[in-house]
């Protein structure tokens, strides 16, 4: 009996095997497909069966088994997973006008009459990613900041509608990520806070935020417990994908075992894009799950790719929100917040207020134009909204109800937070604090981007790390990076020793850089890299730029009087110059005068990269092209001067062909820059 539970037979080999695949073949047609074959009470002895069996012989259980799916014991934390691409939130629109915009800008784009939309509700869920390796589940994660997530692998193996193993009809995958969102049912959350009454637990507000808590439990014995689902709406394959369309993408993931939401549609033009989004609205209470809106994503994957990203989010897809639900309360005060980039808002404080699910305490008043085109006052009765049903927002003041006494609010001219003066550009509508060095409201901000790859390249300087640094107040101004001694890094939770010599190395190493890159990382509004390098050609000298005013800045090819006015903002506030002392006082340096002087408009040539190159990177290419005086753009247009061609290239190389534009190789590549 010992032997044969150290070595199972064969044929107890073939028996686990066999009741994995039927409780899984039973378990998608329960939770995916909706056409149960057998009782409960069937199902529950095969899965017994399969349990006692892996308990007398533990080697019999994989990954992959069912019987993951009651879940692990409790972790103490979530281990963080950079996601392989970014998980990017989407744009939203909340008119028809607004989708209208966007059905123009995708026409324009992709240079087509009409264009077909892959259309599906937005569920009110939590987004999370699927890895799978040779077929089988091995990393889930939340998409946390869209850079980086939680790994919650155990919980979402106890989401019986996630495939542990995937059927693959023509082979398996070798890597493939799919996307999708965690969401509870209606029914089931109505049956769960029964239970949690029924148990003097407290009852859970919505179905997202009991979704959100049952995924991100420490424990996943409690999310197993949960009658959480998922559904799939996108996915990354390794390698060339075996589809063009999205539509095709999700057929392919319901082929492969996944559920996929089925009331999506393919639709063409902007007339079949509103009549989904009306049909879904008529039938928005009757479906199983909460819905936020409806989502079109160009149907396309070649012209996804084209259409490609902006900031963090998609060009070719949009979120269309329905009305969100409204509610009367009143504005007990107003405060100004000051975000991680200098934005002021004003925030109205509320009499608590129970809308769209859940207790609202507070609202944005956005901006001071808002706020002044609503004129919402202290002591004002307001409609208040969560538009998209995420983020509260004052909708109207009921002047019928206003008090006499009440005042209009003024934004104050100096930061509620450092002091330091409030300015707002002509022709926007958000005022900012001018303190970017200084300003403990944006500190986490412009010490990630002063230690940024770009600007002053702090290896192992990452969010972590600042995040502490900037609570423990061990560091208020990036001039403050160059005091901090081993001891103290040492100090930080979860750095070595051997880690915080490394940091302090990297910061040390940092001291020596260059002009365009100092004056970068310095993180003035409106001033990216190249124009950054456009200055310190221009002018060879930080002191030179200092003394610039706005008239003199304006001189400088391609930079007008919105770029010179946040230059001259910056470097008027005493508080800015002061940590640039510092910082030269530190001992940070460079060469002045270095660098490439500015070509004339006419004398400059723009490149695109494309493909692999073998010699160098595309990074490296860039720096070799701009030291030449010359630009690299991302995309290829009519102006584009030369397409330069490594292996594998993209669309870009197809859309130079088409334009006529010159397509260079990587030899003859190097051979031009020779001559610029």
């Amino acid at each position: 009996m010992t032997a044969r539970a150290a070595h199972p037979t064969r044929a107890l080999q073939e028996r686990a095997q066999a009741l994995r695949e039927t409780l899984e073949r039973h378990n998608r047609l329960y939770y995916v497909l909706d056409r149960p074959e057998i009782t409960d009470a069937e199902y529950d002895a095969l899965f017994r069966e399969l349990v006692e069996l892996e308990d007398a012989h533990p080697e019999l259980a994989s990954a992959d088994s069912p019987t993951q799916r009651v879940g692990a014991k409790a972790l103490t934390a979530f281990a963080s997973v950079q996601h392989r691409t970014p998980m990017l939130s989407l744009s939203n629109a909340f008119e028809a006008e607004e989708v209208r915009a966007f059905d123009r800008r995708i026409r324009a784009a992709v240079e087509s009459e009409a264009v077909d939309y892959a259309a599906e509700p937005k569920f009110d869920g939590l987004a999370v990613s699927l890895v799978y390796q040779n077929g089988i589940f091995v990393q889930g994660a939340t998409r946390g900041d869209g850079m980086t997530g939680e790994d919650v692998t155990q919980n979402l193996r106890t989401v019986h509608s996630i495939p542990l193993r995937l059927t693959t009809p023509s082979g398996r995958d070798d890597v493939l990520e799919v996307r999708g969102e965690v969401l509870m049912f209606k029914s089931d959350f109505d049956a769960l806070n029964a239970r949690q009454r029924a148990a003097g637990e407290k009852a859970f507000v919505n179905p997202r935020n009991a979704a959100a808590g049952s995924l991100r439990q420490l424990d996943s014995r409690v999310t197993a417990q949960r009658p959480l689902r998922f559904f799939a709406y996108a996915a990354e394959r390794a390698g060339r994908a075996p589809w063009g369309t999205h539509e095709e993408m999700l057929e392919h993931l319901v082929a492969i075992g996944f559920p996929v939401c089925a009331e999506r549609a393919v639709v063409h033009g902007i007339d079949g894009v509103l009549a989904y989004y009306a049909k879904i609205e008529a039938r928005r209470t009757k479906l199983p799950y909460a819905i936020d809106g409806v989502v079109y994503k160009v149907n396309r994957l070649d012209w996804q790719r084209q259409l490609g990203f902006v900031s963090r989010a998609p060009r070719f897809a949009i979120a269309h929100k329905y009305p969100a639900e409204e509610q009367v309360t009143e504005v007990l005060a107003i405060e100004v917040q000051v975000g991680r980039t200098g934005a002021l808002t004003p925030v109205a404080r509320l009499q608590p207020v129970f809308v769209g699910g859940v207790t609202v305490t507070n609202a944005t008043l956005h901006n001071e134009d808002e706020l002044h085109r609503k004129d919402v006052r202290v002591g004002d009765s307001v409609v208040v909204r969560r538009a998209g049903d995420v983020i509260p927002e004052v909708v109207s003041v009921r002047l019928e109800r206003r008090p006499p006494s009440t005042r209009p609010f003024k934004l104050p001219g100096s930061c509620p937070v450092c002091g330091s003066k409030v300015v707002r550009e002509a022709g926007e509508a958000i005022a900012r604090c001018s303190g970017g060095l200084v300003c403990a409201a944006q500190r986490k901000q412009a010490l990630l981007h002063f230690a940024s790859r770009r600007a002053m390249d702090i290896d192992g300087l990452g969010e972590r790390i600042v995040d502490q640094l900037v609570e423990l107040e061990l560091v208020r101004t990036p001039a403050e990076l160059y005091t901090l001694d081993e001891a103290q890094l040492a100090g930080l939770d979860r750095m070595a020793e051997k880690s915080a010599a490394k940091l302090k190395a990297s910061i040390g190493k940092s001291r020596q850089t260059t002009l365009e890159r100092f004056i970068y990382a310095l993180g003035i509004r409106n001033v990216g890299e190249r124009t950054a390098r456009d200055l310190a050609r221009h002018f060879g000298s930080l002191d030179r730029l200092l003394r610039a005013d706005e008239e003199t800045l304006a001189q400088v090819p391609d930079i007008g009087p919105i770029v010179a006015r946040s230059i001259c903002q910056f470097f008027g506030e005493p508080h800015n110059r002061q940590v640039i002392e510092t910082l030269r006082k530190a001992g940070v340096h460079w060469r002045e005068g270095e660098g490439t002087p500015l070509r004339a408009a006419e004398e400059v040539r723009t490149f695109v990269l494309t493909g692999t190159l073998e010699s160098m990177t595309r990074d490296q290419a860039r720096e070799r092209i701009e030291a030449k005086g010359h630009k690299v753009a991302g995309t290829v247009s009519k102006k584009t001067h030369y397409v330069v061609a490594g292996a594998e290239p993209g669309s870009k190389f197809e859309r130079a062909q088409a334009l006529g534009v010159t397509v260079l190789d990587e030899r003859a590549f190097l051979k031009l820059l020779e001559t610029l």
